[in-house]
């Protein structure tokens, strides 16, 4: 008979020291590969092999690749299952293990091909091997579903029709809640939606249901044992906490909103220097001078050819000039952060506002960060 099992095992020998020698007994190794019934490795599941006869236990773990490998076993026959989550998958009965290498291998395809031929399998094998039959067709038709949903979402989000875009969504997640990527994609529908809103309440409103979609998507993929495998996991979450924080500034929530671009930048470092721009602009926005240039000094550390940051750090310091008589006295460093820009993008969008900046506190341009441009001779 056939049954299932997985896990790894590093055995142990225990040797009494007053113990009186005794003749060695020659020991087996088992190895083996375990697939599911589409071929991929059932990692991070347990193959236990239980003595029939003397009832031992060797608990073996599979790798990532679904190997698992023990030295030491002792010749016999062994009873083995393969579980995962602590629910068994296969088993086999009364498999020989000699002082030689024995492998066994747990094949699902192979064996729900056996199923269908009526060969070998118990009844509850077999209805096990259905189960999963089912489970995977359900979850490739919920997939396809989605994925059209999505794509129906993105094609109305894209013509301005944000409330199709929103009902389609709504009805995508009744459909499935599990999914970060629908909650993400709603916050998206409703927060582009709310500025086409003529009543203040309604914008508002719209504003509240994007930031609870976008909280909604971090909780799931935060939660998600399957997200945390994804290498991207991060810069994922760190995009999320980016729209989140967007909103944050548009409902007026300043400081949640520096807090989540925070997170966001902590998340992708390869992007803090944008999410950190990002916080400077909504600082700027609200008028928080000093936290804006802080922000921006933040930016410039963190990426200092980003032309803008010093840009954006120069009209913040302008913010602060004094006025001597007629005369505008800017704070130390203003001069500096447009000349720096103009360095870094001569011909920039920015430039043009960079030199009249620049004119008007008396300050000259340069080309070169440090070097005055010198004025043409007059001939």
């Amino acid at each position: 008979m056939k049954k299932l099992f997985i896990i790894s095992l590093l055995l142990v020998l225990v040797v009494g020291l007053s113990a009186p020698p005794v003749i060695a007994q020659a020991m087996g190794t088992v190895k083996g590969v375990c697939k599911d019934v589409e071929g991929k490795p059932i990692t991070q599941a347990e193959v236990e092999w239980v003595g029939v006869e003397t009832g031992r236990k060797y608990t073996l773990k599979t790798n990532n690749k679904g190997e698992y490998f023990s030295l030491g076993i002792a010749p016999g026959k062994y009873n083995v299952k393969l579980s995962k989550d602590g629910k068994e998958i296969f088993h086999f009965s009364n498999f020989p293990v000699s002082a030689d290498e024995a492998t066994l291998d747990f094949d699902m395809k192979k064996e729900q091909s056996a199923a269908a031929q009526g060969q070998g399998l118990t009844a509850e094998q077999a209805k096990q091997i259905q189960e999963q039959q089912a489970k995977a067709a359900k979850e490739t038709n919920t997939v396809k579903t989605l994925n059209d949903k999505l794509l129906a979402a993105k094609t109305a989000s894209d013509a301005g029709d944000f409330e199709t875009a929103i009902a389609v969504l709504t009805e995508a997640n009744q459909i499935d809640a599990t999914r970060d990527l629908l909650w993400f994609k709603l916050g998206d529908a409703y927060r582009s939606s709310a500025p086409k809103q003529t009543d203040p309440a309604e914008k508002q409103k719209r504003f509240e249901a994007a930031a609870a979609n976008y909280q909604k998507a971090i909780d799931i993929r935060t939660n998600s044992e399957q997200a945390q495998k994804d290498p991207n996991n991060s810069a994922t979450l760190a995009a999320y906490y980016n729209n989140l924080a967007e909103t944050d500034a548009k409902s007026g929530k300043i400081d949640d909103a520096v807090a989540n671009y925070a997170k966001a930048a902590q998340l992708d470092p390869a992007k803090a220097g944008q999410y950190l721009f990002n916080t400077g602009a909504v600082l700027t926005n609200a008028g928080r001078v000093d936290d804006a240039i802080a922000a921006f000094d933040k930016v410039i550390a963190a990426d200092p050819t980003k032309a803008e940051a010093y840009y954006w750090k120069g009209v913040n310091l302008i913010g602060k000039a004094t006025l001597k008589g007629d005369k505008m006295v800017a704070p130390e460093g203003t001069a500096e952060a447009f000349q720096k820009y103009l360095e870094l993008q001569p011909t920039g969008t920015l430039a043009q506002p960079a030199k009249d900046m620049l004119a008007s506190i008396g300050a000259s341009i340069e080309t070169t960060y440090g070097t005055t441009k010198k004025k043409p001779v007059k001939k």
